[in-house]
């Protein structure tokens, strides 16, 4: 197949290309299309609604999903999607919060989800505030049954957490990391002892570029559906300048090109993840 890269990460896995909503009104012969490693594709819905993907004349598998469509660029994936019970329980809100286009490997766009020292730098006021600086330990794993990567017990102090949130908090977090370009977050919530869940699904149009798609399954019966997405948008608008200014649009893997810090946990914990699975696409060969 003509993709950009060869890397079975990419190729064998089930990839975010849109949300399911952008179908509506697209046919075969007016097709949705978006760009995937390197390569536009054509998606639509059958009568049946069901949702159809081609790559000039090639068929590629596809899925719809969590409000989002997922393709499979080789058409045999190696593992199902995953799950995300959250998507569907009961008293939940789900809000797409739309898709920012970032100039800079996906790679760097998960790694920067995970990292809680940043907040009081980047997101000063909302998720974080100087001299609330410190990143306590937490316990990070892969779960053996999944292989996905689970950060837990992390706390930080923000002024405020979420749409619905008008003073600061010490806030609880959960991380989640289901794909190289897939992560979730889950926090404390305005509902007591509920947490909310926080989706990053990247969509790679190739090695330095990707859309990033923001999905909120919350509890908040207060918050608009456009409060909610402008929130997501401002903390992701605060990031996205700073990936872009990365000195290597790329991820360096090897442990010399960057040096972590004891806050990182979670990098470290990511990056020797990826080094295990093979990861090429995304990555800065070692100098």
């Amino acid at each position: 197949m003509p993709f950009v890269t060869d890397d079975p990460n990419m190729l064998d896995d089930w990839l975010v290309v849109g949300p399911a909503s952008a179908l509506a009104g697209a046919s075969e012969q007016r097709p949705y299309t978006t760009r995937l490693l390197g390569e536009t594709l054509a998606l639509w819905a059958d009568a049946d609604g069901t949702p159809q993907c081609r790559l000039a004349a090639q068929p590629l598998a596809v899925q719809s999903r969590y409000g989002y469509l997922w393709v499979c660029p080789s058409g045999r994936p190696a593992r199902p999607l995953f799950a995300f019970p959250e998507y569907t329980e009961p008293g939940r809100r789900t809000v797409d919060c739309g898709g920012i286009g970032v100039a800079v490997s996906g790679l760097r766009v998960i790694e920067n989800f995970l990292d809680m020292a940043h907040f009081p730098f980047v997101h000063a006021d909302y998720l974080g505030k100087v001299p609330h600086t410190e990143v306590a330990p937490y316990q990070v794993d892969i779960d053996p049954a999944t292989n996905e990567i689970w950060a837990t017990d992390c706390r930080f102090w923000q002024p405020r957490a979420s749409a619905a949130h008008d003073s600061g908090a010490d806030v609880l977090y959960k991380y989640r990391v289901m794909q190289p370009l897939s992560a979730m977050l889950y926090k404390s919530s305005a509902r007591p002892g509920a947490q909310d869940a926080i989706a990053l699904f990247l969509q790679p149009i190739d090695d330095e570029h990707v859309i990033a798609h923001t999905m909120l399954a919350c509890f908040d019966e207060v918050s608009t559906d456009a409060e909610l997405i402008a929130f997501q948008q401002t903390i992701f608008g605060q990031d996205k300048p700073i990936l872009e200014n990365h000195a290597f649009k790329r991820m360096p893997l090897e442990g010399r090109a960057e040096t972590p810090t004891r806050g990182d946990t979670s990098s470290v914990t990511y990056r020797r993840w990826l080094r295990e699975r093979g990861m090429r696409f995304g990555t800065r060969a070692a100098a």
